[in-house]
């Protein structure tokens, strides 16, 4: 399969998604929109596509004109049936893309702080476990595309996950977070951390266990596996 890879930032890169993708056998092409002149793949050419963060809105369209394009790039990937995963900014972008409204959040969430799986219907959607320490770096939310299905909250966002079909996931957290990533983030983003409830300073943040990355990114893998194993008879 060939995937795609949308970057809005030098750092936030695909983490632990990389390598997953490689040793599956794919091969990956980009778009670093941080990156002057960067053009969109032609839909024929990707089979997949993978929306990263950034710390830009989903509605800044003003400040990033190439939003626009890239919003209808993702629709278009998502009309077209192509197995599209979002990752914070990027699940916002699926969101505004699909119809639906992105808008600040009363709390920002910064830090390892856990999210819960809701219970969905049917075998054949994902499922998360009932509670799970994740990588959260966000201070927008979104409301839930239409048609889609509610897959995780946290206590103080209740949109953590959503899912389209069977093609299209959107997660407001990060799995795909490595021990390098975490410490690019909070180098680049450091203004951020400000004193609040759910904002870790960067000691507590860059504290976590290996333990803790093993098992994000190994849920990422799960996503992965889902979304590109059960949709490659698609493409």
């Amino acid at each position: 399969m060939r995937s795609h890879i949308f970057q809005h930032v030098p750092f936030e890169g695909p983490g632990s998604i990389e390598p997953w993708l490689r040793a599956a056998g794919h091969n990956i092409t980009r778009t670093p929109f941080f990156i002057g002149g960067s053009t969109l793949p032609a839909i024929s050419d990707i089979d997949s596509l993978i929306v990263m963060g950034g710390p830009m809105s989903a509605n800044d369209e003003q400040l990033f004109p190439w939003l626009a394009q890239e919003k209808a790039f993702i629709r278009r990937a998502i009309d077209d049936g192509k197995p599209v995963l979002g990752i914070c900014l990027g699940a916002q972008l699926i969101a505004s893309a699909m119809g639906a409204r992105v808008y600040p959040n009363p709390t920002r969430e910064i830090g390892w702080f856990p999210i819960h799986g809701c219970t969905v219907p049917g075998a054949h959607n994902f499922s998360f476990p009932s509670s799970v320490n994740v990588f959260h770096w966000h201070g927008e939310t979104f409301d839930l595309p239409s048609g889609a299905i509610h897959l995780a909250s946290s206590d103080v966002c209740r949109l953590q996950a959503f899912q389209l079909g069977t093609s299209v996931i959107g997660l407001q957290f990060h799995l795909e977070t490595t021990p390098a990533s975490a410490r690019d983030i909070v180098t680049h983003c450091s203004a951020e951390l400000t004193p609040d409830d759910h904002v870790q300073d960067a000691a507590t943040l860059l504290s976590a266990s290996p333990e803790c990355y093993r098992t994000i990114n190994h849920l990422m893998g799960e996503i992965l596996a889902y979304l590109l194993a059960s949709n490659s008879c698609k493409t």
